[in-house]
C-alpha cells in the first residue's frame, strides 16, 4: 500500500486532507500519522476503503494508479481543454450611477467614450477566431444600455454571420435605462441579464446611488420583476461593503422577496473609487469572512426549511469539492483564466487579458493590454508575452505558500489584482487580503459539511 501526495491542516478536532484529484477527507491524528509514516496497520478497514476510494491510498503500480486517477484530475482542470470562451465587450466607460465601490473608474479618469459598431464587429470577428465550441459574449460598461443600439446590431451581426457557432449573450447592467424595446429584444434573442442588488433597501441605497445622488433600490427591484415576467434570465450580484456586515438576514431576505434564488456574495477589492473610499466602506479580510460565514449559514438554514436559494461562490467551490468539476471562473483557476479563459474588448478596440485588466487600464496601468482588434488576430493575442506571463504567474502548484496549502486544488490567483495591490504579478505576501478571504470562504464551507450529512445533501443539490 502506498500514500498519494496530499496536503493537510488542523480542522476542529481532526485534520482536513486534500489531494490533487480534488478529494478531501477528515482524519484523526492517528490516521494522519499512519498516512505520513506508512503505518497502515493502524487504519481500520473502513478507513482504508474510504481513503482508497478517494485516491489517498493505492495498491497499484504507480503508472496504473496514475491512469485511474487521471479522470478526476482532468475534471478539476477541464478548463484547460477549452480555448477562450468568455468575451467581454466594454461598450462604454460612461455610467449613470456613482457606486461607492466602483472598481472600474477613479476620480482622475476624465475621458469618456462609446464603442462604434465597426469596432464591435471587428471584436466579434476576433472572438469567433477562438476555437472554443461554446462562446459567451458579455456586454458591459460603464452602463452598456447607454449604447444599446450597438448591443442590438452586434447580436444581429453575430447571429447572422456565425450560424455555425453556439453563442450565448448576456448584458451586465444596473437596469435603470431599461425600456420595453430592450426587454423584448433580450427575450426574443435569449439574452440573459446580470444586475447588482446589494441587499435590502437600506444597504443597496447606501452603496448604489444615481449620479445626482438619488436612490435606486425601487427601480432595480421593479426592473427585475419586469424582466422575470418577460421570461428573461436575470441574476444579481451582491457587493459587500462595511454597511452590509451587520445586515446578513436582511440581505438574504431581500433576494427571496424579489424571487431570486441565486445570491453571489462578492468581496470588495481596493481598486478605483473603492480604494479612495476604503476607510468609509472597506473592512478587514476577517470581517468579511465572518459576514460570509453568517450569510452561508443563513442560506443553508433557508434550504433546510424548504426555501431554495444558493450562494454563487459556494457553488463554484462545491462543484470542485463534491463534483470534481471546474467552472471557467477567472480567479478560481490554476492557471487563472485571464486571456486563455476570458478576454475584454474596450470601446476603443484595445484587448485586455480580462475585465480586471481593463479596469486597471482605466486607472492608468496598461500592463495587461494584449493588442487591438484592428491590428491583431486571436492567435497573436494568445501568443503575446503578457498572456504567457499571466499563465506562468498564476499556477498555484508552483507558487510558494500556495502549493502546500490544503485548499490550492480548489482555489486560484489573480495576477492583475496582485500587480494593482502589491506591484508584482506574483503573490509574495503569505495570507494576504484575497488569500485570507478565499481560505475563510472554504473554511466556512467545510465547517458546515463537517460530519453533517444533511448539509452535504443541501450542497449537492446546488451543483
Amino acid at each position: 500500500m502506498k500514500t498519494n501526495y496530499f496536503n493537510f491542516k488542523k480542522f476542529k478536532d481532526k485534520y482536513l486532507i486534500t489531494n490533487e484529484e480534488g478529494y478531501f477527507a477528515f482524519v484523526n491524528e492517528i490516521q494522519l500519522q499512519a498516512l505520513i509514516y506508512g503505518n497502515f496497520m493502524q487504519l481500520a478497514p473502513k478507513a482504508v476503503n474510504i481513503l482508497k476510494d478517494r485516491y489517498f491510498l493505492y495498491e497499484d503500480e504507480d503508472e496504473v494508479f496514475a491512469q485511474r486517477a487521471i479522470k478526476d484530475y482532468r475534471g478539476n482542470k477541464s478548463y484547460l481543454f477549452s480555448a477562450t470562451s468568455l468575451h467581454i465587450i466594454v461598450l462604454t466607460n460612461s455610467c449613470n450611477m456613482a457606486c461607492v465601490y466602483c472598481q472600474a473608474q477613479d476620480s482622475a479618469q476624465k475621458k469618456r467614450g462609446r464603442m462604434e459598431l465597426v469596432t464591435a464587429k471587428k471584436a466579434i470577428d476576433v472572438i469567433m477566431q477562438s476555437p472554443a465550441k461554446d462562446i459567451c459574449i458579455e456586454f458591459q460598461g460603464g452602463e452598456p444600455l447607454i449604447n444599446f443600439s450597438v448591443i442590438k446590431q452586434s447580436v444581429e451581426y453575430a447571429e447572422e454571420k456565425y450560424t455555425d457557432r453556439n453563442i450565448n449573450f448576456s448584458v451586465v447592467t444596473n437596469t435603470l435605462l431599461l425600456t420595453e424595446e430592450m426587454i423584448d429584444f433580450f427575450s426574443s434573442h435569449k439574452i440573459s441579464v446580470s444586475t447588482s442588488l446589494d441587499g435590502d433597501r437600506i444597504v443597496h441605497n447606501m452603496n448604489r446611488k444615481k449620479m445626482e445622488g438619488s436612490d435606486t433600490y425601487d427601480d432595480v427591484v421593479h426592473n427585475i420583476e419586469k424582466l422575470k415576467k418577460a421570461g428573461v434570465g436575470i441574476g444579481a450580484i451582491q457587493t459587500t461593503t462595511k454597511y452590509s456586515l451587520s445586515r446578513v438576514n436582511e440581505i438574504v431576505r431581500a433576494y427571496l422577496q424579489v424571487g431570486l434564488d441565486f445570491l453571489f456574495i462578492r468581496p470588495l477589492t481596493s481598486l478605483g473609487y473603492a480604494k479612495a473610499h476604503w476607510n468609509d466602506i472597506g473592512y478587514t479580510a476577517e470581517e468579511f469572512v465572518e459576514f460570509y460565514k453568517s450569510a452561508l449559514q443563513t442560506i443553508v438554514e433557508y434550504n433546510c426549511s424548504g426555501k431554495k436559494i444558493v450562494e454563487g461562490h459556494a457553488v463554484i467551490f462545491l462543484r470542485k469539492i463534491l463534483g470534481h468539476l471546474s467552472d471557467n471562473y477567472m480567479e478560481l483557476r490554476s492557471p487563472c483564466g485571464a486571456g486563455v479563459g476570458q478576454l475584454a474588448y474596450y470601446y476603443d478596440g484595445n484587448v485586455y487579458t480580462c475585465d480586471e485588466g481593463r479596469m486597471i487600464a482605466e486607472m492608468g496601468n496598461k500592463s495587461f493590454l494584449l493588442g487591438n482588434v484592428y491590428r491583431n488576430t486571436y492567435d497573436e493575442l494568445m501568443d503575446s508575452d503578457v498572456c504567457q506571463i499571466i499563465c506562468q504567474s498564476s499556477v498555484l502548484e508552483s507558487l510558494p505558500m500556495c502549493c502546500d496549502c490544503v485548499y490550492h486544488v480548489y482555489c486560484g490567483a489573480c495576477p492583475v489584482i496582485n500587480l494593482a495591490m502589491a506591484d508584482n504579478v506574483y503573490q509574495h505576501e503569505a495570507n494576504g487580503y484575497k488569500c485570507k478571504i478565499y481560505k475563510g470562504m472554504l473554511d466556512s464551507i467545510f465547517e458546515l459539511m463537517y460530519e453533517n450529512k444533511e448539509i452535504v445533501e443541501v450542497f449537492k443539490s446546488w451543483i
